[in-house]
Parts: C-alpha cells; structure tokens; sequence
C-alpha cells in the first residue's frame, strides 16, 4: 500500500525535479496529482516513464491524499497550503513561507531527522532554502565531533536558483553579447548577469544585509544548533545549475584536517572530493544531476585556533530542493505515516 502523492507547481524547475526524483528513488506512489495555475492547466509532465496532465491548483480538493510536495512560492502557499494541511493532507513545503514558525519544523533529513515529530502541530514541513540546505549538511559531522561556534560563508549561486527567468535571462544576455543584434538588459537581476558576479540575492534589509543572507543565518540556527554564530555574503554567479559555497568554519574543540576530511567522508549525503592537486575538487558542472553534496579544499585555517575551511557544491535543485523535500516525505512515510 503506497502513498497518494500531489506536486504543486509541477510546470516549474523544482516541480519538475521533484516529480523525476519521486520516480528516481522509487517513492512507494500509489496515485501522484500535478498541479499547476489556471495559466498551464493541461500541460504534460513527465512522471518516471508515464506522462500526466497538470490539475487545477485552485479548485483541488486534497481530501484523501497524503502528501503535497509545494513548489508555488510563498503567496500561493499561503492561501492552499492551510487548505491541505486541513483536508488532512501532510505539506512538505519548498517556499520560506513556514520555515521560520515554531510549531513548522525545517528538515534536512540527514541533520535534524527527530524534528519530523513536530509536523503534527500544523501538518506542514518546512523545506530550507537550497544554500543553507547544503551547508547544514556538510556542517553537522564536523558540529557533532568538535561544536561549531562560528561559521562565515560565501555563497556562489547559480541563476536557477531565480527560477526560469534567472536561467533566460543569463542564457540570452550570453548569446546577445556574442552577437550583438539586440540588448538584453537586466529584469530578474539588478545588474547583467552574463560574464558578471552580482553580491545581492533578495531584498535588502536595514542593517545591509539581504534576505538570503538572513535565511542562511536563521535557517542553520533553527536546523543545527542555535548558539552557532553565522555570517552570509551571498553572490549571484553566472551559473546555470549548481551552488557553491567557500565556508569558514571555527569549533571549540580542535579538529585537523585529515580528521575532518576523514569524518566527512563517512557522513551521510556527503561525499569528499578533495585532492591537493588540479582538479581535485569538485565545481559545479560536475554536481548536476547528483543526489549529493560535494566537499573539497579541506584544509587548516592557521589565522585562528580551531578553524578550517572548505568549498561545498550541490546541485541547488536537486539537494537545495526537490531532493530534499522527497527526502522529509521518505522520512514522514518511515517513521510517521508508515503506509509504503
């Protein structure tokens, strides 16, 4: 006996991802519904080897159903996500609209796994935002050996991260400047993106930060350990999939290199490429399509006591999304719906 399993947002990147990675991993689905606004009604999606219609979003009863993974953005989330958490049907939802509420926990199933219990207060999972996600991951071996007390991070985000029109908008500004017909000037990102860096994801907030930095700080503090001390650049880059991540790490214990190279390796959804020699690591291009995050340059921070440095990649739709969240609906089924 499976599950029955809805896609909102199914015409979208991450809605996309999340129907190939529920065929890919063999999520026990019973009956699967993609939804989609009144716009793309009727559009096929491809689900493993069968091809569905997108249903309706507004006019969808949830009565019966299980799980609804979101991928519809904080407004739409707002006004159906409480209409299916009432009818009974469990949300694992990939906007920030829930991650920050008490009663909602935000999973990463291979940090804070126990937290899945608390879905009982709202009937909503929180899926955290895609570059806290891998970070947390590669963070909480080295937390659970030698207590993180501080972490600095520079992120490198791909434009999917933006959605379709970040990728458009990279993919033609790129081809308008190897031929300059016509001007591609900036809509989705506040300057060109091609052959460019862009230090501004989100909005800006009043002490000069932006929002996707916030959400770095208080997603890690919510899914690791609230004491951590974390500070965030975050910088658009003109990659089409793939985050990458240069984190500073300080501990209160001492942890050497090799050790901490040899604790992640060992770590579940991690795996260490790192060799001390040209293209021992991992960029990425070479992390599309994968299922895991990629740690490489481990090394000693000599400028303070207990400190190293590593780079961290994952594909952002993938783990920083609908991998993630097919994650919490595998955990959800394992240990609290028990039906697949």
């Amino acid at each position: 006996m499976g599950y029955k399993v809805v896609v909102a947002g199914a015409t979208g990147n991450v809605g996309r991802e999340m129907l190939n990675i529920l065929a890919e991993r063999e999520f026990p689905v019973d009956e699967i519904a993609a939804l989609a606004s009144r716009k793309s009604l009727g559009t096929e999606v491809s689900f493993g080897d069968k091809t569905i219609k997108t249903k309706d979003l507004d006019t969808f009863d949830f009565t019966g159903w299980d799980i609804a993974l979101f991928a519809v953005g904080s407004d739409a989330t707002k006004v159906y996500a409480p209409k299916a958490a009432a009818a009974g049907c469990v949300v694992i939802d990939n906007s920030s609209l829930y991650r920050y509420d008490p009663d909602v926990p935000l999973i990463v199933p291979e940090v804070n796994a126990d937290a899945i219990e608390g879905y009982r207060k709202k009937n909503i999972i929180a899926n955290p935002n895609c570059s806290t996600a891998q970070m947390v991951v590669a963070l909480k071996p080295i937390h659970d050996r030698a207590k993180i007390t501080r972490v600095v991070v520079a992120t490198y985000q791909s434009v999917s991260g933006a959605g379709k029109a970040g990728i458009d908008e990279l993919w033609d500004q790129t081809k308008s400047i190897y031929n300059p017909v016509s001007e591609v000037p900036p809509k989705k990102f506040s300057k060109q993106i091609a052959f460019n860096v862009i230090p501004h994801i989100d909005v800006f907030l009043d002490d000069g930060s932006t929002k996707e930095e916030w959400k770095m700080v208080a997603e890690t503090k919510k899914i690791l350990d609230k004491s951590i001390k974390v500070t965030a650049t975050c910088v658009r880059v003109p990659v089409f999939v793939g985050h990458s991540e240069a984190v500073n790490i300080e501990t209160e214990e001492f942890l050497d290199w090799q050790e901490a190279q040899e604790i992640l390796r060992e770590a579940p959804g991690v795996m260490v490429v790192d060799k001390r020699e040209p293209g021992g690591y991992i960029t990425p291009i070479e992390c599309v399509g994968e299922y895991a995050t990629y740690v490489s340059r481990i090394r000693q921070d000599s400028t303070i006591e207990n400190g190293l440095n590593l780079w961290c990649v994952s594909d952002n739709l993938r783990k920083g999304a609908a991998l993630n969240a097919v994650q919490i609906a595998e955990l959800l089924g394992n240990r609290c719906l028990k039906k697949g």
